[in-house]
């Protein structure tokens, strides 16, 4: 990727007509970044990238704002960054990270947890009155992943101690976001930081806008139907993109007969679900242009693929977690 076409790309859009839903978010995100960078200087600012479609967001909107601060001759410098991995991360999830740190030149620096399992956090299917849905009690999984983050982050900072502020993806409808703002300096106990959110007011619906419209490419698993994206302890396509069709309706193209442990989440060590292997994903697949879980054979009869919508099919991002939780829920 041109570090300086993705300025003129990330800048222009800043500057579209406020009509325009997307780009006062653009402004606002840049304007955070540039003032982290001001106040702390590039080579001390650091960006935490996991792969997921928020900080995908980030990481193109930092590698503009960078590049925007370059003289005609001057090269873009690697990107300095922090992986944090989860417990049984997804293949194709560590496989885009790897292509997403080379294409924009990232100083990747990753850390590994010592802990059996990660934060699980599981949004229940909303009732009929949906007034106190996104206030009420989530439920959480066996063990959170606060323990693994504070050691890599005391490792990061004995490693670099120079960088003092890390660009962070979360948004306000994040676990724990609410209360956040735009800056804020880490808990008393914590190695010390700056944490930025440039994109805190950004929206499920503004984030695949800015992936889509902008060409940005982002994991392969959220054509799949994934969302949320987690261990694969916790992590499953969301029942809400679930492509319904019914039990008489033939399938016209019958694929072979496999065992159904070749799709279940215990036939593979590494995700609950067969993976396209892709690594990046084009921003403009058709629906079902992804590939779907292998047709299983139950009593010597085949059964139609389990097949869903790609993650910018999703209506109400109130129920992007749909699909995180201990189990995949069943559908009815």
């Amino acid at each position: 990727m041109d570090p300086k076409s993705i300025a003129d790309q990330v800048y222009t859009l800043a500057a579209v007509d406020r009509t325009d839903t997307l780009s006062p978010l653009v402004k606002e995100a840049l304007e955070v970044i540039d003032y982290c960078l001001d106040a702390h200087g590039p080579n001390n600012v650091s960006l935490s990238f996991n792969g997921g479609k928020d900080c995908t967001v980030l990481l193109h909107l930092y590698a503009g704002a960078l590049a925007r601060r370059l003289a005609d001759s001057e090269k873009m410098r690697p990107i300095h960054a922090i992986y944090i991995p989860v417990p049984s991360p997804f293949q194709s999830l560590e496989e885009f990270i790897d292509e997403a740190a080379r294409l924009y030149n990232l100083d990747l620096f990753s850390t590994k947890p010592e802990v059996p399992q990660v934060e699980s956090i599981v949004t229940p299917a909303p009732q009929a009155n949906r007034s106190n849905y996104i206030d009420a009690p989530k439920a959480v999984g066996k063990a959170k992943g606060g323990e693994g983050m504070l050691q890599a982050l005391e490792t990061y900072k004995e490693r670099f101690p120079h960088i003092s502020a890390i660009l962070i993806g979360t948004r306000r409808t994040d676990p724990h976001g609410a209360k956040l703002s735009h800056r804020n300096m880490t808990d008393p106990g914590w190695p010390c930081f700056e944490r930025v959110n440039p994109i805190i007011n950004w929206s499920y619906t503004d984030v695949w806008e800015f992936l889509r419209r902008l060409n940005v490419p982002y994991c392969a698993l959220y054509d799949e139907g994934y969302t949320s994206l987690g261990s694969t302890f916790n992590t499953f396509p969301n029942p809400a993109l679930l492509v319904p069709h019914s039990p008489s309706e033939a399938d016209p193209h019958p694929q072979p007969l496999l065992d159904a442990t070749a799709s279940s989440p215990e036939g593979s060590k590494n995700a609950p679900s067969s993976l396209n292997g892709n690594v990046t994903s084009h921003p403009h697949p058709t629906p079902n242009g992804t590939t779907p879980k292998a047709p299983l054979q139950t009593n010597g009869v085949q059964s139609k693929p389990v097949r869903y919508l790609p993650a910018y099919e999703l209506k109400d991002g109130n129920l992007e977690r749909s699909g995180r939780g201990p189990s995949l829920p069943q559908s009815k």
